[in-house]
C-alpha cells in the first residue's frame, strides 16, 4: 500500500463567518480534489484540544497521529531540530520572528516577508549585543525569512529562567492589533521582554532597515520572542505504524522538525518558499517521484495559511486552486500506478480570514483510494464534511484509521 498526505495549511474557515457559508473551499475551483471527495469519504476532525493553542505545532502533531496533550513541549524546539541545532538537557529554544510594530500595533508579523539574507544580516550584526542582557547565554540562529530562532543555553538545572507556565503569544494572532497584552508573562518573561526591547533599539537605523524603507518596504522593527520549549521525545512513526516509511516536503522548519523527530526523511525541493509564490508544481513532481522510495509521502503547503493571516480571500482561493491544479494530479496519478493506495487531504487547523488568526474547531478532510468506499457527500468543503458520519473528536486518531489500522 502507498500513502500520500497533502496538508493545505490553514485552508479551513468557519462557514458562519461568510454569507451563505461561502468559504474559500466553496469558492475555489478544485476539480481534482472534488473528484476525490465524490469517490471517497469527506469527514472532519478536531486536531487541537481546547486547552492548547491552535498552532500548526499542536495541530500537525495531532494530524500525524500524536496526542499533543502528551507529546507537545513547544514550537521552537521542533524548528531547532529541523535546523540541526542540538538541544541540551538544560537548553530552551525560542521562536524569534522579525516583525514590524508601529505604536504598539503589529503591522506585519513577517516584517513584510523580509528576505532570509536580510534577516541573517540583522541577527548576525546585532545578536551578540542583544545577548549581553542574558550574560551571553542566548544565541540567535537565522532561519527562513522572518522565521528565526533564539536559544538559551542553561549551565545546569538551576540556571533556567523559564518553566512550562511561561506564556508567550504568536505574533500572527495580533495582526493590526495592539500588542501590549501579548507580551510574555510568567517565569522568565522579564528577560524575554528586555531582549525584545533591546532588539528594537539595535534594529532602529540598521542598514538593512534603511535599505528597506528607501525601497518602500516595511522595516523589521524588532524581534518577537514566543513558542519556547525544551526538546521533546517522540516515538518514531514506524514504531507506531510498523511497515510505513515516511518523508516530508515542506518549506517550513516546524514541519521539517516534526518529520525528523518521528523518523521521516526530508525531501528538498528547489523553489518552495512557504508563501503563495511557492513552486506548487515542483512539490507535486517531487512527491510523485518520492513514492518510488517511500511508503508514505507528506506534502505541506503553507500558502493558504499565509493568505489567511493577511486577510486576503482571493489569495486563499488561488492557493487552493494552485494546489488542486499542480500538487494533486501528479501524486494521484503516481499512487494509482501502484494499485493499492490511499490519499488524505486535510489542513491542520482553521485559519479565519476575518480574524486573520488560527482557531479551534473542526477541519474538513477527504480520504480516497483503491479500497476506500464511496460516500459521495459532495465537493470538498466544511459543510460537506460536517454532514458526514466520519468525525474524529480526537484528531490524532484519524491517522490510525487512514492507514487502515481500524475503522472509524
Amino acid at each position: 500500500m502507498k500513502y500520500a498526505i497533502i496538508i493545505p495549511d490553514g485552508c479551513a474557515d468557519h462557514p458562519d463567518d461568510f454569507t451563505d457559508g461561502q468559504t474559500a473551499l466553496h469558492v475555489a475551483e478544485m476539480p481534482n480534489i472534488d473528484t476525490l471527495a465524490h469517490r471517497g469519504i469527506v469527514g472532519q476532525s478536531y486536531n487541537v484540544p481546547p486547552e492548547l493553542s491552535p498552532g500548526s505545532d499542536v495541530a500537525t502533531l495531532s494530524l500525524l497521529g500524536y496526542d499533543p496533550r502528551v507529546n507537545y513541549t513547544g514550537r521552537a524546539p521542533l524548528e531547532a531540530i529541523a535546523q540541526g541545532i542540538p538541544l541540551g538537557e538544560n537548553d530552551w529554544a525560542v521562536r524569534c520572528n522579525l516583525v514590524t510594530i508601529v505604536g504598539d500595533v503589529m503591522q506585519s508579523f513577517t516584517a513584510g516577508h523580509i528576505s532570509s539574507d536580510e534577516a541573517a544580516e540583522l541577527l548576525n550584526t546585532t545578536g551578540r549585543e542583544i545577548a549581553k542582557i542574558a550574560d551571553g547565554k542566548v544565541e540567535f540562529f537565522p532561519g527562513v525569512s522572518y522565521r528565526n530562532l533564539m536559544l538559551y543555553r542553561g549551565c545546569d538545572a538551576n540556571d533556567i529562567p523559564f518553566d512550562q507556565a511561561t506564556r508567550t503569544s504568536a505574533p500572527h494572532d495580533y495582526t493590526d492589533k495592539n500588542t501590549e497584552s501579548a507580551l510574555p508573562q510568567g517565569c522568565g518573561s522579564e528577560l524575554l521582554i528586555r531582549l525584545m526591547r533591546e532588539s528594537e533599539r539595535l534594529f532602529a537605523g540598521h542598514p538593512v532597515n534603511r535599505r528597506r524603507v528607501e525601497s518602500g518596504k516595511p522595516p523589521a522593527t524588532q524581534c518577537w520572542l514566543w513558542g519556547l520549549g525544551k526538546r521533546p521525545n517522540l516515538v518514531p512513526f514506524a514504531g507506531r505504524f510498523p511497515g510505513v516509511c515516511g518523508a516530508m516536503i515542506s518549506a517550513v522548519d516546524l514541519l521539517v522538525g516534526i518529520a525528523k523527530l518521528i523518523g521521516w526523511d526530508r525531501i528538498d525541493v528547489p523553489g518552495i518558499t512557504g508563501y503563495v509564490d511557492t513552486d506548487y508544481a515542483a512539490k507535486g513532481r517531487y512527491a510523485a517521484d518520492a513514492l518510488d522510495r517511500y511508503d508514505l509521502v507528506c506534502v505541506h503547503v503553507e500558502a493558504p495559511d499565509e493568505a489567511s493571516h493577511e486577510g486576503n480571500f482571493e489569495k486563499k482561493v488561488k492557493s487552493m486552486q494552485d494546489i488542486d491544479a499542480m500538487v494533486v494530479p501528479p501524486i494521484v496519478e503516481k499512487l494509482q500506478s501502484f494499485g493499492d493506495w490511499r490519499i488524505l487531504i486535510s489542513p491542520d487547523h482553521p485559519t479565519q480570514i476575518f480574524t486573520k488568526t488560527h482557531s479551534h474547531g473542526p477541519v474538513p478532510w477527504v480520504v480516497a483510494g483503491s479500497d476506500v468506499p464511496m460516500f459521495d457527500l459532495g465537493d470538498y468543503n466544511e459543510l460537506s464534511a460536517a454532514q458526514g458520519s466520519h468525525c474524529f473528536k480526537c484528531g490524532w486518531k484519524l491517522m490510525n484509521w487512514f492507514l487502515g489500522k481500524n475503522e472509524a
